[in-house]
């Protein structure tokens, strides 16, 4: 159903409109009894979005797609991947709708998308709807990492819809309405290049190159610029302790933005085998896998772009390996920049990568928690005792021998982020009807580096008790 809302609500159609081939028009199922959960205010107004509007029984019908603007035309976006290296030729939004394209104040575009929103030709079995708890996950978890300076698509709203959905039991549905630079991944490409259509693959790069990546030199320079935003992508992951769980190719962006939160977490104990998703059996998406699988993954889209490349097969093999040759290496300078900032060294000082690699396996021999060893380590730079950990001290004054900047250290390490004990119970709470402890973990992580009296706990590692952790896809 099409409405007349505000004109700050203009939707464009302008993938549908130029990549028809990838793109169905659909309707969100109906939602019987809508209601916020949560709104991302700030988020809003920087959309140039009325927060008051979107509260409203029109805007809360928006941000379930049971009413869009005039002219704007939903769509499920095709795709398909490699999903735990198997290859699977269609995929596509199975349970969410693209509903179109918004401009910002400043002239930036954004995709308006829906998570949940019900069943689409891509569905595959499912019943294409979502509950209320991955989907405040997928809220708080990406605010959170936009907060930490991650790049990510962004969470607007949670909007329960008064439906039930069966999963191991009945729970209470819910949609998600986000934002993002795009929803682009390499699983577009390796289905555009699937159909065999050349035309449409080298339209597909167009449309990458004018909304991601303009400017850049052809597409080899597309190919270029996805495998350096993912390589500084990936290695923010790594610094701030993300494990996303599910590092399938349609879940990798060309935009090199974080996208889809499910089976997600953050690290307790460091551990680079630590594996938080229920359906990874075989740990091919642990913590410390994260940088060669996407590597991986930029190889299939490398496959996938050859035809653009060179007109000679063997030219064009020959100048994405040199391509993709790159990542590792930006990945490497990304991540010890970070860890140079992180132990409150200047910027341009040669990081020993030595140092790097004893203190990261003091802290896995120790079972220590990752985020609050660093910022106990900035009071360790203002003249506190040093952690009681096997191997520590000779490590420590090494360390403050190079002069560490600990105001520095506190702005690039959190005190806060969505740790997985307070995860789980503000979501349980929430599925429950109450949001208190939703919203008061949503005020702790979206302001990380500043510590606040009366959030002590949410700065605490996990208790004792917690016990092995596993997340679920919410499907």
């Amino acid at each position: 159903m099409s409405i007349a809302l505000p004109s700050a609500v203009a939707l464009d159609s302008r993938f549908a409109r130029e990549l028809p081939e990838m793109a169905v028009a659909w309707q969100a199922a109906d939602a019987p009894e809508p209601r916020l959960l949560a709104l991302d205010e700030s988020l809003a107004v920087e959309l140039g979005l009325d927060p008051d509007r979107l509260r409203g029984p029109d805007g809360v019908r928006l941000l379930v797609g049971a009413a869009v603007p005039a002219g704007a035309t939903p769509v499920a976006q095709a795709y398909a991947g490699h999903q735990f290296g198997g290859y699977s030729p269609r995929l596509g939004d199975g349970r969410a709708l693209l509903l179109g394209e918004l401009v910002d104040g400043d002239g930036r575009l954004w995709d308006l998308h829906l998570k949940g929103s019900g069943r689409t030709p891509f569905a595959r079995g499912g019943d294409g709807f979502a509950v209320v708890g991955p989907m405040l996950r997928e809220y708080v978890v990406s605010r959170a990492m936009h907060a930490l300076g991650v790049p990510t698509t962004r969470s607007l709203a949670v909007v329960a819809t008064g439906r039930t959905v069966r999963r191991e039991t009945a729970l209470p549905g819910a949609v998600l309405a986000r934002v993002a630079a795009g929803h682009l991944r390499v699983g577009s490409f390796q289905y555009a290049r699937a159909t065999g259509d050349l035309g449409l693959v080298r339209r597909l790069a167009d449309h990458a190159i004018a909304r991601h990546h303009p400017g850049v030199d052809g597409y080899l320079g597309l190919f270029d610029a996805v495998v350096s935003a993912q390589a500084s992508l990936v290695a923010r992951w790594m610094l701030v302790g993300f494990v996303h769980g599910v590092m399938n190719t349609d879940n990798m962006t060309i935009s090199g933005e974080t996208i889809d939160y499910g089976p997600c977490a953050f690290l307790d104990a460091f551990d680079p085998a630590a594996v938080y998703s229920s359906i990874d059996h075989g740990g091919r998406y642990a913590f410390g896998n994260q940088p060669a699988i996407a590597e991986w993954n930029l190889a299939r889209l490398a496959e996938a772009l050859l035809p653009l490349l060179h007109d000679d097969q063997e030219r064009a093999v020959a100048v994405a390996v040199e391509a993709l040759g790159r990542f590792r290496p930006q990945y490497n300078a990304a991540f010890s920049a970070g860890m140079a900032a992180k132990l409150g060294l200047p910027g341009g000082a040669d990081l020993d990568a030595g140092l790097v690699d004893e203190l990261l396996a003091v802290l896995r021999d120790g079972h220590v928690d990752f985020t609050s060893f660093f910022r106990t380590l900035s009071g360790v730079a203002r003249g506190a005792a040093a952690p009681d950990l096997a191997g520590i001290g000779g490590w420590v004054a090494r360390w403050r021998a190079l002069g560490p900047d600990a105001d520095a250290m506190d702005r690039v390490n959190p005190v806060y982020i969505p740790r997985n004990h307070l995860v789980e119970e503000a979501l349980g709470a929430a599925t429950d009807g109450d949001l208190a402890p939703f919203e008061r973990l949503v005020e702790a992580v979206s302001a990380p580096f500043d510590e606040r009296s009366g959030l002590e706990r949410y700065a605490a590692p996990a208790p004792a008790d917690f016990g092995a952790y596993r997340t679920f896809c919410g499907t």
